[in-house]
């Protein structure tokens, strides 16, 4: 199976005091146990990478870049990548909605992914099977 990993998830994973870090943890090791294909993005990655410093401090941040990256492969955005995630926000006009989520849709899309490790109801409302 493959799943695309939203930064919701990673934080989740890292997080002992985040509501889902139980459930995240425990999905985690058996996502990574069955060797399934986990796939994010560049732009998840610069996002968790900012919120697990700010919120989290230096030591989850080196947990994540040590431990949980290299089980997880990188999709790298390319220019229409981008701009079709900066159309989809733009014609979707909604200010909680972000570029790195269209741009997340986008990828899963052009990937065939349908399903995402996830805490954002972004996904389930683009029509993702969001599974934590």
């Amino acid at each position: 199976m493959t799943v695309f990993f939203d930064t919701s998830a990673f934080l989740a994973i890292l997080n002992k005091d985040d509501a889902n870090h139980q459930n995240a943890k425990r999905f985690w090791k058996e996502l990574v146990y069955l060797e399934n294909i986990l796939i994010t993005n560049n732009y998840v990655l610069v996002e968790s990478l900012a919120l697990i410093q700010r919120r989290l401090g230096m030591e989850p941040l080196r947990v994540f870049q040590e431990d949980v990256l290299p089980l997880i492969n990188i999709e790298w955005i390319d220019k229409a990548v981008h701009e079709a995630g900066i159309s989809a926000l733009l014609t979707a006009s909604r200010k909680k909605l972000s570029l790195v989520d269209c741009v997340s849709f986008e990828v899963m899309r052009n990937l065939g992914i349908r399903k995402v490790f996830a805490f954002d109801p972004h996904f389930e409302e683009q029509g993702f099977e969001v599974i934590s």
